[in-house]
């Protein structure tokens, strides 16, 4: 399916918060704003989010993996955008960098795994950083997971629901069961549900819309 419903206003929502992120790292001496979001299994939020700012010059996702340390890393990016730039804005996904934290093991009560929490990592590892090469950093950690999640649907997403439930309701109607209703290839359709939870859609490293990405914010490969 293209997308699910929701998505569009996760999207907007997350981009007010990397705009803020944004205002207070450039108003502050060597800047840089942190903001995690939500992407358990996923980068769309914050690469959708990240690409609709213009704002982000660090996208990091679960699909693609990365290297905080070293010349190719992370923090050695970071620290080349304060001298050029005065600040940078960061957008990661929360389950991106897993690999480099220490996994717990365990489960909430939907058998979902704990994660590590990578934007706090994060932080603590830019501080660090910065510290040990004489540099001030002021770092701008913005978590707005349930501003995210809570808030009211938009436009878009609002008659989204309202067309995706209708459909439903005629599919009942015409005698289906086990199926969902939604988008595909621009086209509202039924497909069965055993089909849609064979596995998470993921982003396609390889694809355009992660190199249209990696354009806007000018990332290098951090590997």
């Amino acid at each position: 399916m293209d997308k699910t419903f929701g998505f569009d206003t996760a999207v907007e929502e997350a981009q007010r918060a990397i705009n803020s992120a944004y205002i207070e790292a450039r108003s502050a001496y060597h800047g840089i704003g942190l903001v995690k979001l939500m992407g358990r299994s996923s980068g769309f939020i914050a690469m959708h989010a990240s690409l609709s700012s213009g704002q982000v010059d660090v996208c990091l996702i679960p699909e693609v993996s990365f290297a905080l340390d070293g010349e190719y890393g992370v923090l050695q990016h970071l620290e080349q955008l304060i001298k050029n730039k005065g600040f940078c804005v960061v957008c990661v996904a929360e389950a991106a960098g897993q690999e480099l934290l220490q996994n717990s093991g365990a489960t909430d009560a939907s058998g979902n795994a704990i994660l590590s929490d990578i934007g706090v990592h994060m932080q603590q590892k830019i501080k660090t950083h910065f510290k040990g090469i004489g540099v001030h950093a002021d770092i701008k950690y913005i978590d707005p997971t349930y501003m995210v999640r809570a808030c009211r649907a938009n436009a878009s997403d609002a008659i989204l629901c309202t067309v995706l439930g209708q459909n439903a309701v005629h599919g009942a109607f015409a005698g289906f069961s086990g199926i969902t209703s939604c988008i595909c290839n621009t086209h509202y359709v039924y497909l069965p549900v055993t089909q849609v939870i064979t596995a998470p859609k993921r982003v396609n490293h390889k694809g355009r819309m992660w190199h249209r990405c990696l354009t806007s914010t000018g990332q290098p490969d951090f590997r």
